[in-house]
Formats: C-alpha cells, sequence, structure tokens
C-alpha cells in the first residue's frame, strides 16, 4: 500500500495529512448499525477528505506562485468552522477547504481584489432587484416593492453601490476560484480508496452538498 494519498505535479501529499484532518472532523452516518453501511461511510469520508487536504495542497502552491506569503501550516481543526451558508453556495469540499486551509482562503481573497465591476454591472443589478433594497421603514410598514411603493421607500443608489460592488466581486471572485480549481486538479493522480467522492469509477460514489 502507498504511504500517499494523491499526487500533485510529481510531489505527493502524505496518507498522514488525510489522517490529521479525519481526526477532528465527526463520522457521518453513525445512526447506521449496519458494520457495511458504516463502512462505506468511513470510506467516502476518507475521499471527502483527500480532496480538503489536496485544496489545501494547491492553494498553497498557488499563493507561492504569486509570490503571495505563504501561510502558516494548517490547523485540521478549522475544518469544523464551515458556515451552512458557505456549505451551500460553494459546495461542502470547498466550503471545508477554505474554512481548512489559511492558503485557499488567501487566494480566493486574490482573486477577489482582481476582479473589476463594472459601473453598468452595478446599476443593473440595483434595478433588477429592488426588493432588496427597500429602507428600514419600508421593511417595518410591511411596503411591498412591486406594487405600490414610492421612491422614498428604497435605499438611494449612491447608499447601496458599494454593497452592490462588493458582493458583485465576491460572486466574481468565486467563480474564478472554481475556474483556477477546476483547472489545478485536471493533473492530480489519487491513491486507490482516495478518489473524488462523486468519482463514478468507483462502487461507494456519490454526489452530496
Amino acid at each position: 500500500m502507498s504511504e500517499h494519498a494523491a499526487v500533485v505535479r510529481g510531489r505527493t501529499v502524505p496518507k498522514r495529512r488525510v489522517d490529521a484532518l479525519l481526526a477532528v472532523v465527526p463520522a457521518r452516518d453513525r445512526e447506521s448499525t449496519r458494520p457495511e453501511a458504516l463502512a462505506r461511510a468511513e470510506r467516502q469520508r476518507r475521499r471527502w477528505a483527500t480532496q480538503v487536504v489536496v485544496i489545501d495542497e494547491l492553494a498553497q502552491r498557488a499563493c507561492a506562485e504569486r509570490g503571495l506569503e505563504p501561510p502558516d501550516e494548517v490547523a485540521p481543526d478549522r475544518v469544523l468552522a464551515v458556515a451552512e451558508t458557505d456549505v451551500a453556495d460553494l459546495g461542502s469540499i470547498v466550503a471545508a477547504a477554505l474554512a481548512h486551509s489559511p492558503a485557499a482562503r488567501l487566494l480566493l481573497a486574490e482573486l477577489e481584489r482582481e476582479q473589476e465591476v463594472a459601473e453598468a454591472d452595478v446599476r443593473d443589478y440595483y434595478d433588477r432587484n429592488r426588493d432588496r433594497f427597500l429602507t428600514t421603514d419600508a421593511l417595518r410598514r410591511g411596503v411591498d416593492p412591486f406594487g405600490g411603493a414610492s421612491s422614498e421607500d428604497f435605499l438611494a443608489y449612491e447608499q447601496a453601490r458599494a454593497g452592490v460592488a462588493r458582493e458583485l466581486r465576491q460572486a466574481a471572485g468565486r467563480r474564478a476560484f472554481f475556474g483556477w480549481l477546476d483547472q489545478a486538479k485536471a493533473g492530480v493522480v489519487y491513491a486507490v480508496g482516495h478518489e473524488h467522492p462523486g468519482d463514478p469509477a468507483h462502487p461507494d460514489h456519490e454526489h452530496r452538498h
């Protein structure tokens, strides 16, 4: 049996990094008492943890290539701090990787910083989503943003602009992060038992968010 979980650009990612992560991540499906179900869950948990560790490895390399200050060694228990909204928006593996990996967070922040948001896009978002910009008073009065609302019931564009631009820049940064990740993972070779949890090539594969 190999001592590595994956090979990234010719360099191995040792299994001990996956084991360290598994040691602090609560197991799923413990309500099942069937040995085969527990064994299946553990195999998938190892594959999931491998993905998180590989993303950290890829992000560390990407940071180094961009001349970003290499983050301190990751603390495995950081994986526990995953917001439910991030899981919904990013998927459980990427959300966990961002919680687990200082390098991944640094890279995402850099990608967000690089995004340019056109003024026309900010204005278009504001105009198409007026319900999001009701004033506190209008919300308290239960104003219908799509009927009967006056201009005074909405935050002025100048007040909302910075928040909208920030939101659009964040969304663009996340798209750039996913694009980088898809390309970076293309050359990763996984050891047996460490494949992606959704890889149909192994019998336990599943796709969860």
